[in-house]
């Protein structure tokens, strides 16, 4: 893209029940009604495919991972995160982004399936990841946690991914304003509120193309379709929809790729009208 290169660092597929749960609303009767979302996207009998990946850039020099998955080895509530084992670590090195050599790692939110590989195991503790990176996230995401009152799981979760960046002095709180804020040459943060108070997607430009990484302002390509959807998880269901209408909106129609977070293979795509909807349009294979 430009003189930014973009690659999609698979930790997992999602289990199947993960869509009836987080988009209850997305019924199989739904989804089957919307061609395009097949094969990639659901399968035949309406069943969303979802995926945890990350983003690795390389964008005028810097190595950024925008957003860590879920982790290996984490004690966790959901059975589908608990005590993972897979080969992301391998397949960040293998794309060439050996962890020490990256630069700034950024957190679209601080949910458990975002933050996971700030920390990998190391002995009987936790030791970061990304050691020589600054970790950046919106200072209104912070603060909501801080000063929430947090049940054992999440704090845990926190103890284990985030706490670990913060004493060592590595993390970042970043105000976003209603235009974003740059947080290198060719990216910028655009606030993305609803999922969680300071959610925040992540805007790459250069040379007058354009793609923005959805965090979780939009979980699955079935919200373009109705982007009324919500997610369980949403915490002011109605700013996200109204969130993710302003971001489809300001994409569509335009060469500009929407890189989901969560959205399974092909992952990346145009946005496109369709009445008072949209519709993704899938990159071509070799811009993936």
């Amino acid at each position: 893209m430009g003189d930014h290169t973009v690659r999609r660092i698979d930790e997992t597929p999602l289990p199947p029940e993960t869509g009836p749960w987080l988009l209850p609303e997305a019924t199989a009767d739904l989804v089957t009604q919307v061609p395009w979302l097949l094969p990639e996207f659901a399968d035949d009998q309406g069943v969303l495919r979802l995926a945890s990946h990350s983003f690795a850039v390389e964008a005028d020099g810097l190595r950024i991972v925008v957003d860590t998955g879920i982790g290996n080895g984490k004690q966790r509530a959901n059975p589908a995160w608990h005590q993972q084992r897979t080969a992301y670590e391998e397949r960040l090195r293998a794309a060439g982004f050996a962890p020490e050599s990256v630069d700034l790692v950024v957190l679209t939110h601080l949910h458990t399936d975002h933050v996971g590989w700030n920390t990998r195991a190391e002995g009987d503790g936790w030791v970061l990841m990304f050691p020589n990176a600054r970790y950046l996230t919106s200072r209104t995401e912070w603060d909501h946690w801080a000063g929430a009152e947090l049940d054992e799981p999440r704090q845990q979760m926190f103890r284990d991914f985030v706490h670990p960046v913060r004493e060592a002095g590595l993390f970042d709180l970043l105000d976003v304003p209603d235009g974003g804020t740059d947080i290198a040459p060719g990216a910028r943060l655009l606030p993305t509120p609803g999922h969680t108070p300071g959610q925040v997607a992540v805007e790459l430009s250069s040379h007058g193309e354009r793609a923005v990484v959805t965090g979780d302002s939009i979980h699955h390509p079935v919200q373009l379709a109705h982007p009324g959807i919500c997610s369980c998880a949403d915490l002011d269901p109605a700013l996200a929809a109204r969130t993710r209408h302003r971001l489809l909106d300001s994409l569509a129609d335009t060469p500009a790729l929407l890189l989901g977070t969560h959205f399974p293979p092909p992952t990346a795509g145009s946005v496109r009208r369709a009445g008072d909807a949209y519709r993704l349009v899938p990159a071509a294979p070799e811009q993936r």
